[in-house]
């Protein structure tokens, strides 16, 4: 091999290397913020799924015909709470996982929303101090709900961004072998806004629903 050829390999190589140390920082920087914000998305979700036993509790005093909406809410918090349906930040690149968790948590955010529709009809309840505190409790939840899966949207975004752009793609795929993340999508469009009430005494909100009037006296069970 000529001094030329060795000398160009030589280059070759130092330039390979320099442009794969450029992902060595960026790439698992922005691997670890869009964890950081998923972990925010099961926070606020846990949050959310914390309120419900009290949301039992102020239905059940004040409006015994709601209970089979009632029991869809708890249906489908156990479901959104089961340790399968939990996802790690290493299960961000699992499309599968992901819709799965998605599922469970529109389901929970749908039943809720037309819980509270459905008992928002009630006057008597729309004056307990209970509801209108519940209720502001849980719109405020909905809304953190709804700013962590923006952030979370955002980090993968610009990480899904940075290993697919050069020179921090060649790290990416030589150093981390990185795949990218799967943003949070709500199944339903709109299902990830908070429900919006209309406490005014006197109005009243449309059915959401058929009630069931055959509803027992057991309530149902509230796992924590």
């Amino acid at each position: 091999m000529t001094r030329f050829a060795t000398f160009r390999t030589a280059i070759v190589a130092a330039f390979a290397l320099a442009v794969s140390a450029c992902g060595l920082n960026s790439v698992p920087t922005a691997e670890e913020n869009a964890k950081a914000k998923w972990a925010d998305v099961q926070a606020a979700f846990q949050e959310r799924a914390n309120l419900i036993p009290n949301l039992q509790e102020i239905v059940l005093s004040s409006a015994e015909n709601e209970r089979a909406t009632l029991n869809d809410v708890i249906q489908a918090r156990a479901s959104a709470t089961r340790p399968e349906i939990q996802m790690s930040g290493d299960d961000l690149s699992d499309p599968a996982k992901m819709q799965q968790f998605q599922q469970a948590q529109n389901q929970l955010g749908g039943a809720l929303s037309r819980l509270l529709v459905s008992v928002e009809r009630y006057p008597e309840l729309k004056s307990q101090e209970n509801f209108g505190r519940f209720m502001t409790q849980i719109e405020g939840q909905e809304n953190r709900v709804r700013i962590s899966i923006r952030d979370y949207n955002e980090a993968v975004r610009a990480y899904n961004t940075t290993i697919r752009t050069f020179p921090d793609a060649i790290g990416a795929k030589v150093i981390h072998g990185a795949e990218a993340m799967v943003p949070y999508q709500a199944a339903t469009p709109g299902a990830e806004t908070a429900p919006t009430l209309d406490m005014r005494p006197g109005t009243s909100a449309p059915a959401a629903g058929a009630n069931d009037n055959t509803a027992t006296d057991e309530r149902p069970a509230v796992n924590n």
